[in-house]
């Protein structure tokens, strides 16, 4: 990632690095755009424009008669509008761009993780799929439904990052010391003041080393982008799998033995050797059993303890130098003279 330009102000140039570090609400100016975008007044219009919006979506479902699409519909139309505001109005755009750039800037860290997370996964999911019951209840699930029970797999397992992450977070600031904070700011505008405020027996650098409120939130959307990215990667690759084991040993006979009746195949694929197996009954299947996965996924790597050090731990050391360079940034303003007041 390229640095940004200097200006030779240490506080300014701190403010930037923060920003190009996907640390937007470090940065005192962001933390007071967001706390106005916050507030009622803030939020009323775009309540009423996602509930005219909604109204107009249930009409029309409604009159198309697709009522089973209206609960999945709805449940989107909310996330979908809480990101917009989110990555416009809470400036978390830079938050997420940097969460998703070091993501995939490091695609190649998946390999050892699938390795480790998806055998044993597959292993258990497989007996799923062929088992009976299973296709009999995706059979009989329509778009709709198939869409809200993805929405659900996926926000529980949201609610579960949003419930853990924090505790990670928690632990950046435990432990800083001054010899963490030259560590931490080596290479950052503040490699030099740093030296200078640690020599200082007058400044107590490390005491700035607490996290909380929107700072602290900074850190944890930053955790819960780069795992929710990394679990979404894995369970389309678990889609993947059970579409190409399907299509080939799934026949349209043992489909109408488990559902009951004959599968519904997709036109276009039907003179295409081995993909004429693929249904619509497969395809519902394997997006069941892919959003089951993320969800399992998502508990595995928060909880064990060698899922954790592989999915995210390189990322925890990241945070713990944004604490180290947060620390020396704040004992820097506070011995800074507050700036004269305009008449």
């Amino acid at each position: 990632m390229s640095h940004p330009a200097t200006t030779g102000d240490p506080v300014a140039d701190t403010d930037a690095w923060f920003e190009a570090q996907g640390l937007t609400y470090f940065v005192p100016e962001k933390r007071v755009s967001v706390r106005s975008a916050m507030r009622p007044r803030r939020l009323a219009p775009l309540l009423v424009l996602t509930a005219l919006v909604a109204g107009g979506a249930v009409t029309v479902l409604a009159l198309v008669d697709e009522g089973s699409l209206i609960p999945a519909v709805l449940w989107t139309l909310v996330g979908a509008a809480s990101t917009w505001y989110a990555l416009i109005a809470l400036e978390a755009r830079s938050i997420v761009t940097w969460a998703l750039a070091r993501t995939f800037g490091s695609l190649w860290t998946l390999l050892p993780m699938m390795t480790r997370a998806l055998p044993m996964l597959l292993v258990f999911v497989t007996f799923l799929f062929i088992n009976a019951e299973v296709w009999e209840v995706a059979s009989y699930l329509e778009t709709g439904e198939l869409w809200l029970v993805a929405l659900l797999f996926g926000t529980m397992a949201g609610a579960f990052l949003l419930v853990r992450l924090p505790e990670e977070v928690d632990r950046t600031d435990d432990d800083v010391d001054e010899a963490l904070l030259l560590q931490s700011t080596a290479g950052t505008p503040l490699e030099h003041v740093a030296r200078e405020l640690v020599d200082d027996p007058d400044a107590d650098p490390a005491s700035y080393a607490e996290v909380g409120g929107y700072e602290r939130w900074n850190l944890i959307l930053v955790l819960v982008v780069i795992q929710a990215t990394q679990v979404l990667l894995l369970a389309v690759t678990v889609f993947a799998f059970f579409m190409v084991f399907g299509s080939l040993i799934v026949q349209p006979e043992i489909v109408k033995t488990w559902t009951g009746g004959a599968p519904d195949s997709i036109p276009f694929l039907q003179d295409i050797r081995y993909l004429d197996n693929i249904s619509a009954e497969l395809v519902k299947v394997s997006v069941f059993l892919a959003a089951f996965s993320s969800l399992y996924l998502t508990v595995s790597t928060v909880t064990d303890e060698t899922y954790r050090e592989q999915f995210f731990g390189s990322v925890l050391h990241e945070m713990e130098r944004a604490v180290g360079v947060r620390a020396v940034y704040l004992a820097l303003r506070d011995r800074r003279p507050a700036p004269p007041e305009v008449d």
